[in-house]
C-alpha cells in the first residue's frame, strides 16, 4: 500500500512538472490579451495578466487545460472551477459565463483550448474496441476531471509541434487522436462516449444543438425539436435541460443575444439592427433581456467593452 502511494505520489510530482514545462512555453507563445491561434488545427492558447469580470462565453466540444492560474464557469446553477491539476472537457456548445479568477502580470493566467470532433471520437471507439457507456440518468455536457501524466504528456507534445510547423501535418492527427485516446479512457471518458455513440439520447439532443446553432434567429418550438431528435416531447425537454442546465427556448435565447453582441461590438451594429438580424422583433424586449444577462442595456454594455478594448 505504501509502495503505491509512494508511485502516486512521484507520478503527481511528474505531472506537475510537466505542466511548469507548458505554462513556460504558452508563456513564450503568447502576448497580454486574451486568444492566440496557432497552426495546429483547433488548438488555441489563452493568456491573462489579471482577473476578469465574468463575461458570456459559448464553450464549443472541446479540451480546456490551464498551465497557471485559474477559471470559474458557470453553466446554470452549476460552477466548474478548472486549474493546473483539473481540466474541462465540454461535450456540446454551450452558453456560459466565464471569469477568470486567479492572474497577475507575475504569474498571468496560461491555459489551452484543444476543440473535440464527436466524429472521431466515435471512429476511435470503433477502432478501439472501447466500450459503450451505460446509459446514464442523465449527462451534462460539461465536466471537470484530474489532469494526469500521460495526458498532459500528449498536450506537451502538440504544444512543442509549434516549433517544428513542418511537422504539424504529419504529427499533428496522430497527437490528437493520442489525446482523444487519453480523455476517453479517463476519468470522463463514459460521459465524452455516451456524447459520440451514434444513437444516444445525448448524441441525439446534440445533432439538434448544432441544428439550433445553425437556425437560431427562426422561431423554433419544443415540439419540433423533439421531433428533430425522435423523442417526447416531455422526455426531450428532460434532457436538454439536463445537458445543457437551460430549456430549449432559453438556450436559443442566449446563442441570440451572444451574436447580437457580436454584432454590435464588431461590426457596429445599432441594437436596433442587431435584435432583428439574430430574430428579435421587439427592440425593447431585446434591450430588457440583453440587460438581464449582461447587466447592461446594449449602449452602455457597448461602451464598457470597447473602453476595456483599449485599455488592452
Amino acid at each position: 500500500m505504501e509502495i503505491v502511494k509512494k508511485f502516486d505520489m512521484e507520478k503527481e510530482r511528474e505531472t506537475d512538472l510537466l505542466v511548469g514545462g507548458l505554462s513556460e512555453k504558452i508563456a513564450r507563445l503568447t502576448k497580454h490579451g486574451d486568444m492566440t491561434a496557432t497552426a495546429v488545427p483547433g488548438l488555441s492558447l489563452f493568456r491573462r495578466e489579471e482577473p476578469t469580470e465574468p463575461f458570456s462565453g459559448l464553450y464549443e466540444p472541446s479540451l480546456c487545460l490551464v498551465a497557471q492560474g485559474s477559471k470559474r464557469v458557470l453553466l446554470g446553477d452549476d460552477t466548474y472551477t478548472y486549474d493546473p491539476r483539473n481540466y474541462l472537457i465540454t461535450s456540446v456548445h454551450l452558453p456560459t459565463i466565464v471569469c477568470v479568477t486567479e492572474a497577475s502580470r507575475e504569474r498571468p493566467y496560461l491555459g489551452l483550448k484543444l476543440v473535440l470532433d464527436l466524429r472521431e471520437v466515435s471512429e476511435l471507439m470503433l477502432d478501439t474496441h472501447l466500450p459503450s457507456p451505460l446509459p446514464p440518468q442523465f449527462c451534462r455536457g460539461m465536466a471537470t476531471g484530474r489532469v494526469t501524466l500521460p495526458l498532459v504528456d500528449a498536450v506537451h507534445r502538440l504544444i512543442d509541434l509549434l516549433e517544428e510547423e513542418k511537422a504539424i501535418p504529419i504529427l499533428g492527427p496522430l497527437i490528437h487522436r493520442e489525446i482523444l485516446y487519453r480523455l476517453l479512457t479517463g476519468e470522463q471518458g463514459a460521459r465524452l462516449r455516451e456524447f459520440a455513440v451514434s444513437g444516444s439520447r445525448s448524441r441525439q439532443i446534440a445533432h439538434t444543438i448544432e441544428w439550433m446553432k445553425q437556425h437560431f434567429t427562426e422561431s423554433i418550438s419544443v415540439e419540433d425539436l423533439s421531433r428533430m431528435a425522435g423523442m417526447s416531447p416531455s422526455s426531450f425537454h428532460q434532457h436538454f435541460r439536463a445537458m445543457t442546465a437551460l430549456s430549449p427556448l432559453q438556450y436559443q435565447k442566449q446563442l441570440r443575444l451572444q451574436e447580437a453582441r457580436r454584432l454590435m461590438l464588431t461590426e457596429r451594429l445599432d441594437a436596433a439592427t442587431a435584435a432583428f438580424r439574430v430574430g428579435y422583433e421587439s427592440p425593447s424586449q431585446f434591450s430588457r433581456e440583453y440587460g438581464r444577462m449582461f447587466g447592461a442595456p446594449p449602449r452602455r454594455d457597448m461602451t464598457h467593452l470597447r473602453q476595456i478594448a483599449v485599455s488592452e
